[in-house]
């Protein structure tokens, strides 16, 4: 596949950890491209590498062989340049901060980072999530879907190039998880970020998605790369189409076909 410049490469990356002494593959001879102003979501059973593809490319699991670049630089020039930002699955808000204290932290830590950049400024992110009302609210003020859109709003202040995500919505009831999503699309498509997106919902996948990465276990690795031809703006209306339904019977199937070769 070829990348596109200025996103993300990853080559021929695999990766083991050692249990009980014995070396377990995660990741297999993985390859993939994420072009600037590009959402991916990835998806597959437990266990396929999902989130340990997402934190080689984040820098924080180191590759037995491959490589990984973003923006044409290594995973290390990237982080510290902060071009890569981070939405793990919990928001992991100080709690002794303020919804904008918190917002603002990225802007105060590795200044060096910030020089030459676009910074975001943070009380128009908080309004443009829904949060104007509450950046000066502490966290446990908050309900979970308040704190992960803070979360995300953090991640977005200096403007990174790449968007990593790591199942954010995953604790969250359905209602709630489908507002954020849809809160999520919605500022995307305003700002068009390259997203790499982890998830277990085939129907967020395909909301969100440009393209589906569905990955096989055992060891993990890429078994399709699923187009989401779906047009844009997309809205709630979008569940409805004859469209959307298909393509989720068709990842559905798919993901079903690796589960089944797994088990044999």
């Amino acid at each position: 596949m070829a990348a596109a410049h200025g996103g993300v490469r990853v080559r021929h990356v695999s990766k083991s950890f050692h249990v009980d002494g014995q070396a377990v593959p995660a990741l297999s001879d993985v390859s993939l491209s994420i072009g600037m102003g590009e959402f991916v979501s990835v998806i597959g059973p437990s266990g396929c590498g999902k989130s340990t593809l997402l934190k080689v490319v984040a820098g924080l699991v180191d590759a037995d062989s491959g490589d990984v670049t973003v923006d044409g630089e290594s995973v290390k020039a990237a982080s510290a340049e902060k071009k890569i930002g981070l939405v793990p699955q919990s928001p992991a808000l100080l709690p002794w901060r303020t919804v904008l204290e918190n917002v603002t932290l990225p802007l105060q830590i590795n200044k060096s980072g910030n020089e030459g950049r676009d910074l975001r400024d943070p009380k128009e992110l908080l309004e443009m999530f829904g949060l104007g009302k509450a950046m000066n609210k502490y966290p446990m003020q908050l309900s979970g879907g308040m704190q992960q859109r803070a979360a995300i709003a953090r991640a977005f202040v200096f403007d990174p190039a790449i968007m990593l995500m790591d199942e954010p919505f995953s604790a969250l009831d359905e209602m709630n998880r489908d507002l954020q999503r849809l809160a999520l699309v919605d500022f995307w498509q305003s700002n068009r970020k390259a997203v790499m997106f982890v998830t277990h919902s085939v129907p967020e996948a395909i909301m969100l998605s440009d393209r589906i990465v569905v990955m096989a276990a055992h060891p993990g690795r890429i078994a399709a790369i699923i187009d989401v031809p779906l047009p844009r703006p997309r809205t709630e209306a979008t569940y409805a189409t004859d469209e959307f339904r298909d393509l989720e019977g068709h990842v559905r199937q798919v993901l079903r076909d690796q589960m089944e070769v797994a088990h044999v």
